[in-house]
């Protein structure tokens, strides 16, 4: 039988344990697995693009147990009632290949991007950081904002967004909150100020969201909207001007910031930083990038933290998903027995 955690009991689990906590552990779960990056396979998600969007897959194995997530990212979806990013994703036995957990991981997505940037900011930002701005007020901003308050105790933001709409609804989830919210006049307005800026916008073109005499030094920069070729936010002059951190280069180049840099253009891979071989930030008024675009070990991470907190809870049901049938060399039979035409 295989663990399931489907939508409705993934919502369940995070209004239970608490969004503050889930964060947390999820934060946890992510550097650990950071810090044994090379145990890992590590390859660039397998994606399939359309005019419409991008159909991937994201796996990895730590030679113990393989992990795949599936996940589109659709930035017009939700003109016609559909959420830009869904997801699932799976946990197998390498030693037999069965599959041992499945769940939904639209909302995992959004948990494990966000403990991500978070885990990475607890690194690479100033440890006095109070502000952050946010560009971008979609699906992802409010675990973003929740993230970053669990990690560096942020509490104000300076918002932007092209849809007014967005950032009500941003405003609607997060001032019962507790936290303190400007609405900037634009994306310069926002980063005003600001120690850590997070871009996250939807558009699948290669935009300049964030330019670079609006990033004072000192900042770090959160940048998660790059995931998919083409698709950038950041003035290619911010890059020159700090160090830039990713997860797996090679995966970076294709979806990333890194697209506007030349091949010499080295950058760091960030688990180096946690194992002692790279260091982070060096000086007070350095710029940070985190070119962040998301990758199978965190998706691994997230499901395996996830498959441990609700192992023996009512959150998690069983699902017969592999056929056993008692002569593993008759599949035939397993589906009965059957009369011959007359």
């Amino acid at each position: 039988m295989t663990g399931f955690v489907d939508v409705h009991d993934m919502a369940r689990w995070v209004r239970s344990r608490g969004i503050g906590p889930v964060l947390r552990g999820l934060m946890d779960a992510i550097e650990a697995d950071f810090r044994r990056w090379q145990g890992f396979e590590r390859t660039p998600r397998i994606a399939s693009h359309t005019p419409f969007g991008v159909i991937e897959l994201m796996p990895t194995s730590d030679g113990e147990t393989y992990g795949f997530k599936y996940v589109n990212g659709h930035p017009s979806n939700p003109a016609r009632g559909f959420p830009t990013v869904t997801a699932f994703g799976v946990l197998a036995d390498v030693h037999n290949g069965y599959p041992t957990f499945l769940a939904e991981m639209t909302l995992l997505t959004a948990l494990r991007t966000a403990a991500t940037s978070a885990m990475v900011a607890g690194h690479l930002a100033r440890p006095e950081s109070t502000t952050m701005a946010m560009i971008g007020t979609g699906s992802q901003a409010e675990f973003q904002a929740m993230a970053f308050r669990e990690r560096l105790g942020i509490r104000s933001l300076r918002v932007w967004d092209t849809d007014p709409d967005a950032i009500a609804k941003f405003a609607r989830n997060l001032l019962p909150l507790g936290f303190e919210l400007h609405v900037a006049a634009s994306g310069a307005d926002a980063a005003l100020g600001a120690d850590i800026i997070t871009t996250c916008t939807a558009d699948k073109a290669q935009a300049r969201v964030l330019e670079s005499v609006d990033v004072a030094p000192g900042t770090h920069v959160n940048a998660i909207g790059g995931d998919c070729p083409g698709k950038t936010e950041l003035d290619p002059e911010i890059l020159l001007r700090g160090r830039v951190f990713v997860e797996h280069e090679p995966q970076t180049r294709i979806e990333g910031e890194l697209q506007q840099m030349p091949e010499e253009f080295a950058p760091v891979e960030f688990w180096r930083v946690l194992a002692g071989k790279a260091s982070g930030r060096s000086a007070t008024d350095e710029i940070t990038v985190f070119d962040s675009v998301g990758f199978a070990i965190e998706d691994f991470s997230a499901l395996r933290y996830l498959r441990d907190d609700v192992a023996g809870t009512d959150f998690a049901q069983r699902i017969d998903l592999v056929a056993e049938p008692e002569d593993p060399k008759d599949l035939f039979g397993f589906i009965g027995a059957y009369s011959p035409v007359v």
